[in-house]
């Protein structure tokens, strides 16, 4: 009995491969005539977006010292709103006098 269900649980397990293969292979046959050939839609959008990539490759090294930058950018800006601050306050109160 154990050898006849391991058994159909082969077979099951082949034919379930079989039917994956067949679907993927079909799939395939129809990715292959949507953008197959160079002249395509699909295979234009597919080079444009190489050039992209290969354009903004360099990038990701770039964004460190950039944020770097702007971390500074914004350390100095902190302290301008707080002096703007003071000087605001100041103002307020001569006008009040």
């Amino acid at each position: 009995m154990t050898t006849l269900l391991t058994s159909l649980t082969a077979l099951a397990a082949l034919l379930f491969l079989a039917v994956v293969a067949v679907a993927l292979v079909r799939i395939s046959g129809l990715l292959e005539e949507i953008g197959g050939t160079g002249s395509s839609y699909l295979a234009k959008l597919r080079l444009g977006l190489r050039a992209i990539d290969r354009e903004t490759s360099h990038l990701p090294a770039a964004a460190e010292p950039v944020n770097k930058g702007l971390a500074d950018v914004a350390a100095g800006l902190s302290a301008v709103d707080a002096t703007l601050g003071d000087l605001h306050k100041a103002v307020s109160g001569q006008e009040d006098k």
